[in-house]
Order: structure tokens, then sequence, then C-alpha cells
């Protein structure tokens, strides 16, 4: 009897031992391990995100500059993914058995019961290829997207493209991004990311066990609806842009044009482009290293991130500032008897003519070296003060007109030139007994002085204004509203009274309309332009030519920097380009002679000989000579262009 009563509570021991097992181990799985929940979930019901369509950009006229088009990105739940015909697979999204491998490992990594994208941004045509055989691979399924697309493949370096989110975004977005979401990587597309990216959507689709859709659930009660990303109206006129990205074709350089009453950029070129349609499908990143690798940095956004010499503009801002401080006016006249003497005459900064008594007007006209020589000579060394403490006040009037800073345009990257301390130079001479001898090349906008293409055409809208300027910006509208951002309708004083520019202004127009100014050869009969042309001796290769105006006198619509690298003279090559784009600007019209608009077209200052890298539409080559600064933002974001004023041998018109 005993016996039978111990064997009694051996078996019900084993029983309630079994049962506590069974209990905890479907705690386990219902409770701890979600593993067998999301298997469950994914054979009846798929969570499918719904991507919203990016914000579309216009010109300032309405014109489509970025679109969308869809794409499709196949997705794979590794767990599920049995039994497949890997080369029929293969064969239909275009891939190779190793490649399958790859990407299957990749995805089971990122976690096998989690769908992740295997084979991104595949074509309508791949995918109606893929659809008719898609219930034969289990654990696959395809889920729309869309891609940017560029009805015009223009402005690639302020557009911006998209690109797949890094651990770094993802971290930054705290949790709004997730692996293989797409975020803008550059220009307008990642200052305006917020905005430009919408809202994502929850779709919840029942399946069977073959991976088939079988509808929706619950009708559609639990899903979210995707909200598209707001527009943007930019700043840019379409028409402008496609011309000015002709004229500098073959060339690298810069052109920048502003509406000095507003701030709003017209155009924004940055040469050699590419064709910005390169950055988008599954040869982006083919495409992407090969315009990395480009020796002439077609990626390298010249408009904010070059830093060149100002040379000629910078004579306007001299003759604004000194006449602010009381160190001349309209009426001062300085003897030009071919250059300027400094360091008891032992020295002299060579100017391009013999210009004799020169007043502030002429000066600008013929571009006086000299004239500027006197003048920063009186801003150092005849206002009672040390050479560093009335260096400081010349440099604070520099800083006024957005030299040496950045001047807050709405793209990533933008860098701010440079306007040296008097540290800079008590270090290099040693003691702060320094005067104006010592770095004399800044008078005419040499040595160390570091200038963008978009401050020099910032300063032409100051001029143009006579006194201030509104924050240079690329999108003017956003969303249905057409919202403004607060930061580009403030009116920025550039610290010179309106009275100095009369003078300035009136030596600009003699300089264009005059016969004798270093531009009459650009005039417009129509109109009157004011400006300045420069031939920048570049220590490295050709001249480079420059040319800065704005027009008409009159209530100025247009400010425009041109800056052509390695071409030669101002007057020959930067002036006819904007001559071109501002008579087509004002009047719709070019009345430029033929046979110069065709030289200009043709010209091309990109060595053939030396090319290395071909991309698609535009072939680019390695520059002979590549402008030491442009190549130094290019490589190096830290160092900065630095030429001792004794290496400078000026040669302005």
């Amino acid at each position: 009897m005993n016996s039978f009563f111990a064997r009694k509570f051996v078996i019900q021991g084993i029983f309630i031992t079994v049962a506590i097992v069974i209990v905890i181990r479907l705690f386990y799985i219902q409770i701890i391990d979600e593993s067998y929940l999301l298997s469950a979930n994914n054979n009846v019901l798929r969570k499918v995100v719904v991507y919203p369509a990016r914000g579309v950009i216009f010109d300032r006229h309405g014109k489509v500059l970025v679109q969308n088009e869809p794409v499709y990105d196949l997705m794979v739940t590794p767990r599920e993914a049995k039994d497949i015909d890997t080369a029929l697979l293969c064969q239909l999204i275009d891939i190779d058995v190793p490649g399958y491998k790859t990407r299957m490992d990749k995805a089971r990594d990122h976690s096998p019961y989690r769908a992740s994208i295997f084979e991104k941004q595949l074509s309508a045509t791949t995918y109606a290829q893929l659809q008719e055989h898609l219930y034969k691979f289990r654990g696959f399924y395809v889920q729309n997207r869309t891609v940017r697309s560029y009805p015009d493949s223009i402005a690639p370096q302020l557009l911006g493209y998209i690109q797949e989110v890094n651990e770094k975004d993802i971290e930054r977005s705290k949790g709004f991004y997730r692996s293989g979401d797409y975020i803008g990587g550059s220009g307008i597309e990642r200052s305006y990311e917020d905005l430009l990216r919408g809202q994502r959507g929850i779709r919840n689709q029942m399946v069977d066990a073959l991976n088939r859709p079988k509808g929706v659930f619950m009708e559609g009660k639990y899903d979210t609806l995707a909200v598209s990303g707001e527009g943007l109206i930019s700043t840019i006129d379409r028409d402008m842009q496609l011309l000015a990205e002709k004229l500098m074709k073959g060339k690298m350089g810069s052109v920048v044009a502003i509406e000095p009453s507003t701030g709003e950029i017209l155009t924004f070129v940055s040469a050699p482009s590419y064709d910005p349609n390169m950055m988008v499908g599954r040869q982006r990143g083919n495409n992407y290293m090969k315009l990395l690798n480009d020796e002439t940095k077609p990626m390298f956004i010249r408009p904010i991130q070059a830093q060149y010499p100002p040379g000629s503009v910078f004579k306007v801002v001299a003759a604004l500032t000194a006449q602010q401080a009381g160190m001349i006016n309209e009426q001062t006249v300085f003897n030009c008897p071919g250059g300027y003497r400094y360091g008891g005459g032992r020295a002299i900064m060579r100017c391009t003519h013999v210009h004799g008594a020169t007043d502030l007007a002429n000066s600008i006209m013929g571009s006086c070296n000299t004239y500027y020589g006197y003048t920063y000579a009186r801003m150092i060394d005849s206002r009672g003060l040390s050479g560093p403490k009335a260096y400081d006040l010349w440099r604070e009037g520099l800083l006024k007109f957005g030299l040496g800073q950045r001047l807050g345009i709405d793209l990533p990257g933008e860098r701010p030139g440079l306007v040296p301390t008097s540290d800079f130079y008590t270090k290099r001479y040693g003691s702060g007994k320094w005067r104006s001898g010592y770095n004399i090349s800044l008078s005419i906008g040499q040595g160390e002085l570091g200038i963008t293409p978009l401050q020099m055409a910032n300063i032409m809208a100051i001029v143009a204004n006579k006194g201030f300027y509104y924050r240079p910006h690329l999108v003017k509208g956003i969303g249905e509203k057409k919202i403004i951002k607060k930061e580009f309708t403030e009116k920025i004083s550039a610290g010179v009274d309106e009275k100095y520019y009369a003078s300035v202004i009136e030596g600009m127009s003699r300089a264009v309309n005059r016969p004798g100014g270093t531009a009459y050869s650009v005039r417009i009969p129509t109109i009157e332009m004011c400006g300045k042309t420069g031939t920048a001796q570049n220590p490295h290769g050709e001249n480079h030519a420059v040319f800065f105006a704005f027009a008409p006198r009159e209530n100025p619509k247009i400010a425009i920097a041109v800056f052509v690298e390695n071409a030669g003279y101002g007057g020959t090559w930067a002036g006819p380009i904007a001559n071109m784009l501002v008579e087509k600007y004002i009047n719709d019209t070019i009345s430029l002679p033929k046979y110069i608009q065709d030289r200009i077209y043709n010209a091309n200052f990109i060595p053939k000989q030396e090319k290395k890298t071909e991309v698609k539409k535009d072939s680019t080559s390695k520059k002979a000579g590549v402008n030491r600064s442009a190549q130094a933002a290019a490589n190096a974001p830290k160092k900065e262009y630095f030429v001792h004023h004794s290496q400078v041998r000026s040669r302005y018109e």
C-alpha cells in the first residue's frame, strides 16, 4: 500500500512538473520572446510603411526644378524566406548569386524576423517583371518609394541630393529615421529636410502563407496616412540658370546673381557641374565615387566654398569705408605715377597705368592701385593709433560688408572667407610696431584676404542698395502659404552712410559706359550697368577673369559676380557672361554680337590632355594650375589662402 501511494505522488509530481514547464514555456514564448509573435504576425499581417512624396521644388516662376518619380524597394524577412529559386530571383532583379548571398546575410544581421531592404530602387520595368513571379518568393515583398527627378538637369550644387541615412542621422533624429530611409544629403534638400520629408504612414495588409496580399486589415481602421512634404518655391530663375550654366560649360568658376531689394539669389552656378540625375537610382554609388574622385571637384560648391583674393571689388569697399572714417572724400586726389611707393620709397606696388592726378570716381573707373595704396596708408598710419589698433578699426568696417564671416545663406557648408586679425600680423612680424607698408597688398584686395563669390555678389547688392543688404537666400516661399523665414527679411546695414555711395557708383558707371573704362567693351546700350572688371594674377597658372556689377543704376534689379578661373582678362571672359545674363534678365534679350557669344560658349579652359575622369553628360579633367585657394578649400577645410604681399604683382584692369 505504501509503495502504491509513493508511486502516486511520483506520477503527480511528474505531471505537475510538466505542467509548470509548459506554463513557463508558454509565458516565455508569448510574453518575453517576441520572435514567435513576429513570425505569426508576418504570416497573416504585414505592416507596410507608406512613404510620403517629398516636397516639390519650384523656381521663382513656378517651373518645376525637382520632382518625384516612383521606384520600388524589394523587402525581405529572412526567417520567412524559404525554398527560394535563387537563380530566377537574381535574373529578375539583375544581380548575381554571390550578390544574393551578401544581401541576405546583411538582412539577417539586421534582424531575422523584421523586414529590411534586400534591393533598393527597382525601376518600374524591373518591378513589372518581378511582380509576375513574386508569389514564388516567400518572405519577399515590394514597397513603393519615390526618388528625386530633375527635369532640366540643372543646379545640382544648390538643389542637392538625397541619400540613405547613416547611424548618426538615425541617432540625431531620435528615432524618426530607420535604416533604409532617405534624407537630404546636401543643398536645399539638406537645409530644408524637416519640411521636405513629410510624415510616414502605416498600412496593415493581410497576407497568406505564400506571402500574397489578401486585403486590408480591419478595413484600414488601424492604418495611418502619409503626409507629403512641403513644397518650396526657390528664388532661382530657371531660364537664367540654364543660360548661366551653358555659358560656364568648359570653365571652372562661379556665377552668382542676387536681387538687391530682397537678397533672393537669381542664379547660382558652380562650374564644372554635373547632371543631378546621376545621384538617383541603382548606379548612384558608382557615380558618386566618380564625381568625388574627379580632380576638377564638381561637387565642390565654389560660390560659397572657394575663397579668392577679392581684387578690384575690394577697392569699392575700401573707398566706402575710408569715406565713412573721414580719411578721404569724393574730392580727394592722389597722384599716380605708375605705382605706390612705400617703405621709405624703397618698395613699389605697381599700377597698371600712369593715371596722374586721380579723384575717387576716376580711381574706380581706372582701377588705380596707387590711389588705394594712399587710402590704406591713411587708414592705418594717420589715425593717431598704433598700427594694430588702426587695423582693427579698418577690419571692423570690412566685417560689416559681410567679409570674413558667413552671410547665412540657406545652404550647408558655407565658408566665411578670410580677413586676418591684427594679431596675425603682430605674430608674423614679431611686434606690434608694424604699419601699412607691412601688408600694403591688402589695399588692393590681395595678400591674405579671401572672399567667396557669394560675398562678391553681395557687395554689389550693398552698393546697389546704397548701404544695406538682405541675407542672400535660395528659398522665397515655403508651402501653400509661401512662408519666408524671418532671418531673410531683416535689413542689414553695411555701416557706411548713403551719401558716400554716389561717387563710387559714378566710378562704376564710368568703368562700363564711358570710353576708356575698363569694362566699356561689355556695356549694354539700353541699360546703365555699373561694374568693375578684374584680372587676378594666379601664381599657379593663367590669370583669373573677374567681373562684378549691378544694373540698372536706378532701381537696380540684379547684382552679379562672375569668376572664371584660369581664363585671363576679366573684360574678355567674365564681362561678356555678365553682360548676357544681365540683359537677358532685364530685357529678355541678348544684343552682344554673335561672334562674342560664340567665343564664350565654345571656350574651354579645362586642358583636355590632362583629362582623367569622365561622367555621363559632361567630361571633366584636371586643371593645370588649379587656384590655390579653391583647391585648398576643396581638400583641406581649415586651410586658407595666404600670399605674402611681397609676392603680389597685381594686374587689375
